[in-house]
């Protein structure tokens, strides 16, 4: 397959495309003053990341930013979703660094010369050594640090952004990284992951309250969500998915637009959490303006024997990704439907991420990754065909670029990138969004 089925008058007016990256995946954070993150310190652990690999060159999107906004442009997007280093723009989490805050003006002015609308979001997981070693998302000084940071990036660029996220993921960022071990700090720990789960949300609503004193508009949130199957038909299976969905996919949004969290999930996560969370529930579901959700996968579960949450996840018998992950579009209908039914209600939805790892080689057609767009983007003009509030959609990646504890060996750019030169190739992928888009 090398074209799209879809074009973009396939859809109502205003609809929004977008391409995604993160500061740490490519900027190159060797650059700039930028300070250590949590991330260097993770990958210098023997084992934790794929041939100890880090962010320090990426994509050196810090020098070559002018060619990659170009290929936003030419390929006739609308928007680009990237985001701010924390550890760039205040090396020790509190001290901040001209030449951080410098780059990303010029990163703006450069989209908003492009005609591409800027959508940030604030924290895509570099986290300042510094304030990892104090405890990082376990206490809660680090959610008050991080709203002095949103207050200082939407007093910068708040009057040139259409919209601002305060932190991508954050389910990855709690419980991926706290209990499941697998992203910085690697901690496997349920109290730990009982405190991050409630500081992360915590950190979302201090930096709403503070975006909301600056030029900064348009503010959102953006969760990522995987469809959870039962891999038996019976009812502790059932249950397994139940626990998976609500850690995984009802924790933060709940949160956020219904100021609770899944009642299910608090019997099993409240005594590790840190006391007197339920006065902070106000603060976490401070008004928002719209709601994204990345989509990737479903996960299939079984229950196991021993303390909570007791699942494991079993493969599942749809064609895969190159990251494993069972390609499954009716768990992205399903989920978005959800979403609106449940939690946003009438607030304007984006899809804020969606794509796939693939082997590519600059010079093979990527089909795979096509056909994956076109089968979610085909749901996504469905929903917005039958009026429910689905404004955007948003492919990951622009580029193939740092895949964190899996190195650079998996790749989910439409545009191809030489890690040896920084030789970037359109892939095929990216010509028939620039033609489906062109329409």
């Amino acid at each position: 397959m090398t074209t799209l089925s879809f074009r973009r008058s396939d859809f109502p007016e205003g609809f929004l495309f977008a391409a995604a990256t993160s500061a740490y995946q490519i900027e190159g954070h060797a650059h700039g003053q930028a300070g250590r993150t949590h991330w260097d310190s993770f990958a210098a652990i023997p084992g934790k990341v794929v041939n100890g690999e880090n962010g320090q060159i990426a994509c050196d999107h810090y020098h070559r930013w002018p060619e990659d906004l170009d290929l936003l442009r030419d390929a006739g997007f609308d928007a680009y979703r990237f985001s701010t280093s924390w550890a760039r723009v205040m090396p020790d989490g509190r001290k901040v660094n001209a030449e951080g805050l410098d780059f990303y003006d010029r990163l703006v002015d450069g989209m908003l010369e492009r005609g591409l609308k800027p959508m940030a979001t604030l924290y895509h997981w570099e986290l300042p050594a510094a304030l990892g070693l104090k405890g990082g998302w376990t206490i809660r000084e680090i959610p008050e640090r991080f709203a002095e940071f949103a207050h200082l990036i939407g007093n910068r660029l708040g009057d040139r952004l259409w919209s601002t996220a305060p932190i991508n993921e954050p389910w990855c960022v709690a419980w991926l990284s706290h209990y499941l071990g697998q992203h910085a700090p690697g901690l496997s720990d349920l109290g730990a992951a009982g405190k991050a789960m409630h500081h992360v949300a915590l950190a979302h609503g201090l930096a709403i309250e503070a975006l909301r004193s600056t030029p900064a508009q348009n503010l959102g949130a953006v969760c990522n969500m995987e469809y959870a199957i039962p891999h038996g038909d019976g009812e502790a299976d059932e249950r397994a998915a139940r626990t998976y969905d609500g850690i995984y996919n009802r924790w933060f949004p709940g949160a956020f637009l219904k100021g609770a969290y899944p009642e299910d999930i608090l019997e099993g996560l409240a005594p590790h959490m840190p006391e007197g969370w339920q006065d902070d529930m106000k603060t976490i579901s401070q008004p928002i303006d719209w709601f994204g959700v990345n989509y990737y996968t479903c996960q299939r579960l079984k229950a196991t024997d021993g303390p909570w949450p007791a699942h494991d996840m079993v493969p599942g018998p749809l064609p895969k990704t190159d990251m494993g992950w069972e390609i499954c579009p009716e768990g992205f209908d399903w989920l978005l439907r959800r979403t609106i039914r449940d939690y946003s209600g009438d607030l304007p939805l984006y899809v804020t991420e969606n794509g796939m790892a693939n082997p590519d080689r600059a010079d093979v057609p990527d089909d795979a990754r096509i056909a994956y767009l076109d089968a979610h983007v085909d749901i996504a003009r469905a929903i917005a065909a039958e009026g429910l509030p689905l404004r955007g959609y948003t492919v990951w990646s622009l580029l193939d670029n740092y895949e964190w504890a899996l190195g650079y060996g998996k790749r989910f750019g439409i545009v191809h990138v030489d890690f040896a030169t920084q030789t970037r190739t359109p892939k095929a992928s990216y010509h028939a969004l620039a033609r489906a888009l062109a329409d």
